[in-house]
């Protein structure tokens, strides 16, 4: 896939998967060191992350090359929701945490070799609509490994709130507000919330209720909405 020409102040959805379509993410040391890179790599200078656990935290980062509104990880692939805020900062950034993140995986997993399925996909967000519908999907998808058809067949909103409240590898958790530690990763450290940016995306949900109400109302036929950005 080429990708877009990236401009400042824009919207891109980011995301790769493993190659031969592989777990990328076995255990939460895993999860855990991705997002560690997250933060840590998002940032101009060059940064150096400790080799594999015991994991030493996440740290403030003064500088960044992108704002990182959504994410969520799966075993075998990552989605990324990203704003570019300075000059060539996404390809940087996923350049970065790419080789980080492969580095890290193949030590401790004595393996050589690439990890991921080519280069990273980006698809720039154009519109509003894309942009609300994304954030949506992109917080859905855990969903899939416990109903795998729940697009198809459908799902009752009290079960889809009960796996993505307990699924911790997403930044679900930020859009809702919530303080006490519930993701692991907000358990790490206080100011995890410096690894997602709701402000925006979250105002114009109007706060946490709307996010709420907004993923509750999806339904199967929104899917057209953003099928070109879905990955393949």
């Amino acid at each position: 896939m080429k990708h877009p020409q990236f401009e400042n102040e824009h919207f891109y959805h980011i995301y790769n998967r493993g190659v031969e379509k592989r777990d990328i993410f076995i255990d939460k040391n895993d999860y855990l060191r991705f997002l560690e890179g997250l933060k840590e790599f998002n940032n101009p200078e060059m940064v150096t992350l400790r080799d594999p656990p015991p994991y030493r935290g996440l740290t403030s980062v003064r500088k960044k090359l992108v704002r990182i509104h959504a994410f969520c990880l799966m075993p075998n692939h990552f989605h990324l929701l990203l704003e570019q805020i300075a000059d060539n900062g996404i390809p940087l950034f996923m350049q970065k945490l790419g080789t980080g993140y492969t580095m890290y995986f193949n030590l401790v997993n004595q393996r050589v070799g690439g990890l991921f399925q080519g280069t990273f996909k980006a698809k720039i967000i154009e519109n509003e609509t894309y942009l609300m519908h994304l954030l949506r999907y992109i917080h859905l998808n855990p969903i899939e490994l416990v109903e795998a058809k729940w697009k198809e067949k459908g799902i009752a909103w009290k079960k889809v709130k009960k796996i993505l409240d307990n699924y911790q590898w997403s930044s679900h958790h930020d859009y809702l507000g919530k303080t006490e530690v519930k993701p692991l990763y907000r358990g790490l450290t206080s100011d995890s919330e410096n690894i997602v940016s709701t402000d925006f995306l979250g105002g114009l949900l109007d706060g946490p209720s709307g996010y709420e109400d907004f993923l509750k109302s999806w339904v199967a036929a929104d899917l057209h909405e953003i099928i070109d950005l879905i990955m393949e």
